[in-house]
């Protein structure tokens, strides 16, 4: 996007917008960096107040369920097909961390380091497509439907018998 159109929706001058930024990139940089601020660092401080790690994952598949519509297409659009270099590589830093900080929930849940790596895995995917599932058929993820599909994840990726599955 250019940054005329920018400022103007900003109610703002091609002038002041270069007060602010160095350029675009630098736009990009600051957007990316409040996304990941206010969707991965706060969460996970607020996640991390919670001693139980099984009931930190249940919160965090609450909190991802319930995300404003704003924060889901930011969500969706950055990290379901990031074109600009700037964006991928936030996308990815994002994503590695999320899904670092799930496999930690899970090896503190006594999986081993694979496993809980591979279940983190699939938790990030999951929610990946909830988000594009909630933007394409909202009708099918919503409600009723939503509280079963999370009670039929966590208890597939979370609660099921350890000892059954840890190698």
């Amino acid at each position: 996007m250019a940054i005329e159109p920018i400022a103007a929706e900003l109610e703002a001058t091609k002038g002041s917008f270069y007060w602010h930024f160095k350029n675009r990139d630098s736009l990009i940089e600051a957007a990316l960096s409040e996304w990941e601020r206010k969707l991965t660092d706060t969460v996970i401080e607020r996640l991390n107040q919670e001693p139980d790690p099984a009931e930190r994952l249940k919160l965090l598949f609450a909190g991802a369920s319930e995300m404003p519509s704003p924060d889901r297409a930011a969500e969706l659009a950055i990290l379901a097909n990031p074109e600009h270099p700037i964006v991928r590589r936030a996308a990815r830093r994002v994503s590695q961390r999320r899904i670092t900080y799930m496999a930690a929930q899970f090896e503190q849940l006594g999986w081993d380091s694979t496993e809980a790596l591979d279940r983190a895995v699939l938790v990030g995917s999951i929610y990946v497509g909830l988000l594009q599932a909630k933007h394409l058929v909202p009708h099918l993820v919503s409600g009723d439907a939503r509280q079963r599909q999370f009670d039929l994840a966590f208890s597939a990726l979370v609660t099921t018998d350890l000892g059954a599955s840890m190698r």
